[in-house]
This record gives C-alpha cells, structure tokens and sequence, in this order.
C-alpha cells in the first residue's frame, strides 16, 4: 500500500488550456500499470483545447456545471456525479460554463510512453460561446 499525503496543485500549461485551470495529479503510472487520472478544476470560461485521446477518455465531475464538447457540434452540459466517456481517437473539449466553475476527474489509459493524447487547437471563443447557447445559455 502507498499513502500519498497530498499532490501539489499545478497551473494548467497555457498552451493547452484557455483561461485559469489547475490540476492535482492522482496517479502518473508506472509499469505496469497505465490509468493516469488528475483532478482538474476550471475557472469560469476556461476550457481545453481541442484533442483526442488514442484509448479514449473518462471524466467524472466533482463540482460546478460544465461542458463536453465534440468536432461534430454535440455539446452536453456536465454536473456534479455525471461521468462522460469519450471514445478512442475523438476530438473533444471540455471546461466550466461561462458563470461557473467545474471540477471533474480526468481518467486516461496510455500505453506505458504516454497517456496517448493528441493536443490540437484552442477552442474558439465562437465555438464557445455556440456551445453555451446549445446548452441553454
């Protein structure tokens, strides 16, 4: 068994992220294993940029309201106890609504080099803001 006492809080890296996130790594895996999960939280309006993941990704919401969003314009408005499952290899986005904050916990399967994901693109503030009024804002 290992204890970990606490994980420093991170700034998200500007370059794949818009606005103020922050991150707290639960598990970076070591061979054998290959679940790498963080705690993500998102200020108003921040949000991921575009990426996919090569086994997919699951994201489980702690707190806040937020929203997933997909290159296909499906967008679903996330809240505390959803879980969405992005399936390998779709480009997606995800992050807080523009009034509130949103906290979920990343979960990735790599591959033992990495957690497989591709970065791309930051997410339009047009995108966004389309996003938000499909969701009801």
């Amino acid at each position: 068994m290992e204890h970990i006492m606490e994980t420093p809080t991170l700034k998200a890296p500007a370059g794949r992220f818009t606005g103020d996130v922050h991150l707290n790594m639960i598990e970076t895996p070591s061979a054998p294993a290959h679940l790498a999960s963080a705690l993500v939280r998102f200020t108003p309006g921040a949000r991921t940029n575009w990426h996919s993941h090569a086994k997919g990704q699951v994201l489980y919401v702690t707190d806040g309201v937020g929203l997933v969003g997909t290159r296909d314009g499906s967008v679903v408005r996330i809240g505390a106890g959803e879980t969405v499952k992005c399936p390998a290899g779709e480009e997606h986005w995800h992050g807080a609504t523009d009034t509130t904050l949103m906290a979920h916990i990343a979960m990735v399967v790599g591959d033992g080099g990495g957690d497989g994901t591709t970065w791309l693109e930051p997410v339009t503030d047009e995108e966004y803001t389309a996003a938000l009024k499909l969701t009801g804002r």
